[in-house]
């Protein structure tokens, strides 16, 4: 892991991080170029990618519902009961986030607020490269059905012999997918956007994926929605002397077992503890059947942040803005509130970063790259719609309509003016014009033409 080391007012910068920042252009070019095939040919297209690139393309990319259910039975009893606990506690998590229309009335009667309705369909992408997940089906699915989405698809890519996992297929189940499609990659993303002749177009694609996937998720995104660009995964430490060097060492090694471009992170302003945590890392890899993947993620994207205060192991820490953060601190909750920038916070030494990923509730489909600076976890939220409502009496109107006409007329929105003027125009117990024309005439010779002499501004060219 490579060493920063901070002292007196020196602070952590984002050089210092080297991060790779955006995905690589060529990664992007490929991506884009996939979905414009999909989104040209279809399902043959996506056939072809699956073919080259996964090795395996079932005959129906649709998973019967039998085979989904049938996962059920499959599974070992102590998976399944794991699973079912995991799924209740995320459920009983997200139900707290979801928002209720509102509506709120003015003493004139005019009625505003927010009609509150969920996204008509979602797909949810789980990989299926390194790795099973079926931990991400249920993060990825609860939400959007706490949210009250009717139609939840997953996508996930096959492996070289065409099956599926059980134990993913077994989680689709639990949380309540409509619809498995054994395709993965950046076609399966151009796919649920676009739709094929096999597989429907969805509303929103939410879900991790390798690099391929994110560049896909960017650049269907505004065609649809998407939850966010994520990245390979991070866990940041920010501990001090009290806290245990295996056990941080261990947190360490469980994010950068995920995948060599994992990012680890250990802040601290403990002169000792980064030596013990690398002798501790160092017995415990050589045990791990993950060890080469854990290696090259500690060796190439681990940073030590030696600090001499806290306040300046605070401070980087908001900078890093990680994905995960653990606080291995004497009194962790007290520092709670000088924590600014993190996907989530996991508090006090009992708190292992892999119970967020499993079963602890809060979601695990987080901002990565220092995105936590202005991005959420996934949430019910991602799979709602807000629009706002607005109902005015005549009296509203007449309260607010000039003011109205004064802004329309100082961007000059005629027909601005002109809309709300004719309504102030109109009398009491009338409906509509008899003569358009003169209505007109009336409506604006109040609040129109411009005046000639508009406020300019210095000339700030000199």
């Amino acid at each position: 892991m490579r060493t920063i080391t901070l002292t007196g007012d020196e602070r952590l910068s984002r050089a210092d991080l080297e991060r790779s920042g955006a995905l690589p252009r060529s990664v992007m070019d490929a991506a884009e170029a996939i979905v414009d095939d999909v989104r040209s040919r279809g399902d043959a297209a996506v056939r072809e990618y699956c073919l080259r690139f996964d090795g395996a393309c079932p005959d129906s990319f649709r998973v019967p519902d039998e085979v989904v259910q049938g996962a059920l039975d499959m599974v070992d009893p102590e998976f399944l009961k794991a699973l079912t606990l995991a799924a209740n506690q995320i459920r009983e998590f997200h139900e707290r986030e979801r928002e209720q229309s509102w509506f709120t009335t003015r003493p004139d009667g005019t009625i505003l607020g927010v009609k509150v309705t969920p996204v008509p369909s979602a797909a949810v992408y789980v990989p299926g490269g390194r790795a099973q997940y079926p931990s991400t089906v249920l993060m990825d699915t609860i939400p959007a059905k706490v949210a009250g989405v009717p139609r939840v698809v997953m996508v996930t890519p096959p492996q070289r012999d065409g099956s599926l996992s059980a134990y993913t297929l077994a989680a689709a189940a639990v949380a309540g997918v409509d619809e498995v499609y054994a395709v993965g990659g950046a076609q399966a993303v151009a796919a649920v956007a676009y739709g094929t002749e096999s597989i429907p177009q969805v509303a929103k694609i939410v879900g991790p994926g390798n690099a391929y996937v994110a560049s896909a998720k960017r650049y269907v995104s505004g065609d649809v929605g998407i939850d966010m660009i994520a990245g390979p995964s991070e866990v940041c430490v920010l501990a001090d002397a009290t806290a245990d060097p295996a056990i941080v060492a261990a947190d360490l090694m469980a994010q950068a077992e995920h995948d060599p471009l994992a990012s680890c992170y250990l802040v601290t302003d403990a002169s000792g503890l980064p030596q013990q945590v690398l002798a501790a890392i160092e017995l415990l890899v050589a045990q791990s059947p993950r060890e080469e993947i854990t290696r090259t993620s500690l060796a190439d994207k681990g940073v030590i942040v030696a600090c001499d205060s806290l306040d300046a192991a605070i401070d980087a820490v908001n900078l890093i803005a990680p994905e995960h953060l653990e606080l291995h601190c004497a009194d962790a909750f007290a520092l709670l509130g000088r924590i600014q920038n993190a996907g989530a916070i996991f508090v006090g030494p009992w708190s292992s970063e892999p119970l967020g990923d499993y079963v602890a509730g809060p979601n695990h489909t987080l901002p990565t790259g220092g995105t936590a600076l202005f991005s959420n976890p996934l949430g019910v939220y991602d799979f709602q719609k807000r629009s706002s409502v607005i109902s005015y009496t005549r009296e509203g109107l007449k309260l607010d309509g000039p003011a109205v006409q004064t802004l329309a007329q100082a961007e000059g929105l005629w027909a601005h003016a002109l809309s709300v003027g004719m309504r102030l125009k109109l009398d009491a117990g009338e409906e509509r014009f008899d003569d358009p024309l003169a209505a007109c005439d009336e409506a604006t010779k109040t609040a129109w033409p411009r005046p000639l002499d508009e406020p300019g501004i210095p000339n700030l060219n000199g």
